[in-house]
């Protein structure tokens, strides 16, 4: 069974040194989206679980090399268009 994408992402965010309060995945009503948010990005940012994973992995850097800034979900959206 593979990993759910929502678990996942949290996982490699804790790793990463984020609290759920600053920046955490959370599954949404709507099906097949998942919600980035926290006190660490200026706002929430939607998209498919695979996404926000892909997002989470690649794009979010550790929290203490983000130190007292805060992610925008446009940082996401751009690094996401150009690995394609």
């Amino acid at each position: 069974m593979t990993e759910d994408p929502v678990e996942r992402a949290n996982a490699i965010l804790r790793e990463k040194g984020y609290k759920e309060p600053h920046l955490a995945v959370f599954a949404t009503p709507l099906p097949h989206k998942a919600l980035l948010k926290g006190s660490k990005i200026l706002s929430p940012f939607s998209d498919s679980p695979e996404t926000v994973l892909r997002a989470v992995e690649g794009c979010v850097p550790s929290a203490e090399a983000l130190g007292t800034r805060t992610i925008t979900p446009h940082e996401l959206r751009a690094w996401l268009d150009e690995t394609g």
